[in-house]
């Protein structure tokens, strides 16, 4: 189970949001700038929250009282960006095992199930610029989980992709999460999209949780 309580001060609003996600997979909807990709940065340990606590299970990532802030590293958070964060220089089978354990068997199982799962087997020696956009998002995908997380966020993973890719990798973000049965966060601000992929949404407007808009009823 992972629970966030935080206040964040930003520059037009606060911050302040609580939920708890179990091993399913949680949406923040809302618009753009409403506060959505800082409570990710803020799970993963890039952004530091003013207040509050952060928990996966009986461990505490931040604790404001004390206070307590363990740093990206230690917290075992996959994460997806949005602009996929690929390495250029690098081969597609380079990218996905970069910071694995590559002397491990476990991991070469895990490699090649992963190839097989998002169906990027024949894509692995390539380099990233020969990639479409649906095959950066696998790639991507590929890497995060690669290091075997304990909890994926993903920031609008979708969104610059065309149509029947998206539903595709909807599909198979949500096999993969049954899978792994571990808390998934997804940012998104399409509504169908978050229809679909949430076992839970929470509404964002400037930093709070509002009741569902108006607008999508």
């Amino acid at each position: 189970m992972l629970e966030v309580a935080i206040k964040k001060e930003l520059p037009d609003f606060v911050l302040d949001i609580e939920f708890c996600v179990p091993n399913d997979i949680l949406v923040l909807f809302g618009p753009s700038g409403c506060g959505k990709t800082t409570t990710l940065r803020c799970i993963a340990g890039l952004d530091k929250p003013d207040e509050g606590y952060i928990r996966y299970n009986e461990r505490f990532f931040f604790r404001g009282k004390e206070p307590l802030f363990i740093p990206p590293f230690g917290r075992n958070i996959g994460y997806v960006f949005q602009e996929y964060a690929l390495f250029p220089h690098m081969t597609i089978r380079n990218n996905i095992l970069y910071g694995a354990q590559r002397e491990k068997e476990e991991y070469q199982s895990l490699f090649d199930e992963l190839l097989e799962l998002l169906k990027i087997h024949h894509l692995v020696e390539r380099n990233i610029d020969k990639l479409s956009g649906g095959e950066k998002q696998r790639v991507a995908l590929a890497r995060a989980l690669m290091t075997r997380p304990q909890i994926l966020l993903l920031d609008e993973p979708l969104s610059a992709l065309e149509e029947k890719t998206r539903v595709e990798l909807q599909n198979e973000l949500k096999k993969m999460q049954q899978l792994l049965n571990i808390p998934f966060v997804l940012v998104t601000h399409n509504w169908e999209e978050a229809q679909f992929m949430g076992d839970q949404i929470i509404f964002i407007e400037r930093g709070r949780q509002v009741h569902r808009p108006d607008y999508l009823k």
